[in-house]
Parts: structure tokens; sequence; C-alpha cells
């Protein structure tokens, strides 16, 4: 799991996100790993979380993931983003289930974010209370993936990076 958040924070890097530090694990919790990143006042903390399992008819997929993060410098709490593993087919949506509620987030190349920040705080907090998640998507080639992540571990996931950045 710290392979794969050292490559969050690499992106993070290209991106231009203010954090020239590798990540420092805060703990993990059941599935999911929390992480700390960067300067004080400019900390990147995030919760990250792999399916389970991952079906679908391809023949190559790169990292899978799921990541909540939250970037002190940009005032940005509770960010959700789903990583495929492939490019999304352009302009598709990516259908996102925990338990009984359903959400659709919108695609970009390999990563899918919730269109506003109303879903985002509704999608949250299911996965709060939630036990299972479900993600399916479309690659660019047309295959068809479903990802099932586990909750367990969740809520104290998001609660380490919340204190970790400061986050009431």
């Amino acid at each position: 799991m710290i392979l794969r958040a050292s490559l969050f924070v690499a992106a993070m890097l290209a991106a231009g996100a203010a954090c020239a530090q590798q990540p420092k694990a805060i703990g993990t919790f059941e599935q999911w790993g929390s992480y700390v990143a960067g300067p004080k006042g400019s900390l990147v903390c995030y919760v990250y979380g792999e399916p389970q399992k991952a079906t679908g008819e391809y023949a190559k997929r790169g990292p899978v993931y799921v990541q909540i993060a939250n970037r002190q410098k940009d005032k940005v709490v509770g960010e959700l983003s789903v990583t495929a593993g492939y490019p999304y087919k352009p302009e598709s949506d990516v259908d996102l289930e925990i338990d009984a509620n359903k959400f659709s987030l919108f695609t970009k190349d390999e990563t899918a974010w919730a269109r506003d920040a109303k879903t985002e705080a509704e999608a949250l907090k299911a996965m709060r209370a939630g036990k299972q998640m479900i993600v399916r998507g479309i690659s660019a080639r047309g295959t068809k993936t479903v990802d099932t992540y586990s909750l367990a571990g969740f809520t104290a996931a998001i609660n380490a990076i919340n204190q970790a950045c400061g986050v009431k």
C-alpha cells in the first residue's frame, strides 16, 4: 500500500501540488491506509484503499484504488477520486454503489470524481456507514470492470487524516 501511496504523491507533485516530502503512514485501518505528506500548513492528508475483488475482461490493468484527500493549502476537504488502472471511455460515467446508495461520477482519463460537493459529501457519508462499495466503469476500449471494496476501517482512516490535517 505504501508504494501506491508514493505514486499518489508523485502524481500530486507532477500536478504542482505543494508537497515535496514522501508520504508518511499515519496508520492502517483494516482495508484502508491513511497518509500525510508535505510541510506544515500545506499538508496533503489522504486515505487510500484497493479493491478486494476486481473483475473484467481486460488483458492488462494498472493500479486500481480509491482515495479521499484533504489539502490544507487549497482548503480542500474530503475529495473523492477513483483511479481505474485504464483510461475510461470518454464522457462516460462511473457507477458507485455503497450498500443501497448509488452515485454517478464523471470521468477524465483514468480517474473519476463526484460532480459536485453535495454528491461527494453524500458518498463519503455512505462510505462511513457502509460495509461494501462497488465501482463499475467502462474503459476506452469498451471493457466493463467491477471493483469491490470493503469499507471496514474506512471511518477510522478518515478520522485519522482529518486529525492530521486539522479538519473538524
